[in-house]
């Protein structure tokens, strides 16, 4: 079993910036696929990015070059940086992980691919 609790969520101006972390139980979190989704109100939930173990990214075009995905094995967190903040930006974010990349460096975007989600992290961006 695998839980994951995110922070870092608020309220923000357009143009600032915000960084989400989520920490993850598990001993082979250093294995583990790792993805950022959001839920805006009345839309249905999204991709925003994911990270392999090995380090490889791939992000939502909406938010390249604007958010940076990373990790700490070392403390079993991932991180979203999210820079130049726009009001549609406006989300409910989620931290999701999966463990089964463990003999596979894979990162997915898809949230069907995920077994294990976080509760989620409002972040508010104000024009």
């Amino acid at each position: 079993q695998v839980q994951l609790v995110e922070s870092g969520g608020g309220l923000v101006q357009a143009g600032g910036s915000l960084r989400l972390s989520c920490a993850a139980s598990g001993r082979t979190f250093s294995r583990y696929a790792m993805g950022w989704f959001r839920q805006a109100a009345g839309k249905e939930r999204e991709f925003v990015a994911t990270i392999s173990w090995g380090a490889m990214t791939y992000y939502a075009d909406s938010v390249k070059g604007r958010f940076t995905i990373s990790r700490d094995n070392a403390k079993n967190t991932v991180y979203l940086q999210m820079n130049s903040l726009k009001p549609e930006d406006t989300a409910v974010y989620y931290c999701a992980a999966e463990p089964r990349t463990y003999y596979s460096d894979s990162y997915y975007y898809r949230q069907e691919e995920y077994d294990y989600w976080g509760q989620g992290t409002q972040v508010t961006v104000s024009s």
